[in-house]
């Protein structure tokens, strides 16, 4: 599937980092395509053809070529193009255990200093997933999943903990687009997500973890249909 992009696609708002540059721009719009399987693993990507596409001089793409090769996503070879990897399924699994370790942490940290304020806004997202959930866009119901990830994460004050995450988890997200689509995925998360705020009311590290663990193992019981189902896209 080729993608097509606007300069609007790159207007990202300024973080606590500050404003991103042009190549981070690119770089966050090119991830979030590779996740979507709009360039699907095996698809060669042109430096030049980007650049037009994206209206940006070719410096910025083969910035963002460069860490999207850093975190997986593209293999770079040279005089022969820029690659999207196959999944690695070994390598999701490996993202996905670290990852569970950094996000059991992080709720664990915010049951003990977590207030009704911040159950409240926890519980509007979830409600948002439920709703965002019944229109069956995908790319919608991934992304309004993430926020309630990272919301988690500022209320804990772990911020850099979730930069570390961002980049880690990009193949899970990958496996994840493909799995938010099938019947009764997204209901199952919103009701993860709901055991999770609950565990959080409760002030109690021990049951906020139990129930981030759920809901991080829950991508290891999908994978094996998806590699079932889209062999072409998986390698090991």
């Amino acid at each position: 599937m080729d993608a097509k992009f606007k300069l609007s696609e790159l207007d990202y708002p300024a973080s606590a980092e500050g404003s991103l540059s042009i190549g981070n721009r690119v770089f966050k719009v090119l991830r979030e395509a590779i996740v979507q399987l709009q360039f699907r693993p095996g698809h060669l990507l042109s430096e030049a053809e980007m650049a037009k596409q994206i209206g940006v001089s070719r410096q910025p793409v083969r910035e963002a070529f460069i860490k999207l090769a850093e975190i997986g996503l593209v293999e770079i070879r040279p005089q022969r193009g820029t690659l999207v990897t196959l999944i690695s399924a070994k390598e999701m699994e490996n993202a996905r255990f670290l990852r569970e370790i950094i996000e059991v942490a992080i709720v664990r940290k915010l049951a003990l200093v977590v207030t009704d304020g911040d159950i409240a806004v926890l519980r509007e997202m979830t409600g948002e997933l439920d709703r965002v959930g019944q229109s069956g866009d995908v790319t919608s119901i991934l992304r309004t999943d993430e926020d309630f990830h990272v919301k988690i994460a500022e209320l804990a004050d772990c911020a850099y903990a979730w930069r570390i995450l961002e980049n880690l988890k990009t193949n899970i997200d990958r496996v994840r687009y493909l799995t938010l689509g099938e019947a009764g995925i997204v209901e199952n998360v919103v009701s993860q997500h709901h055991a999770i705020v609950d565990a959080l009311a409760t002030r109690s590290p021990d049951l906020s973890e139990a129930a981030m663990r759920t809901h991080m193992a829950d991508i290891i019981y999908a994978l094996p249909s998806m590699v079932t189902a889209h062999p072409e896209l998986f390698v090991d």
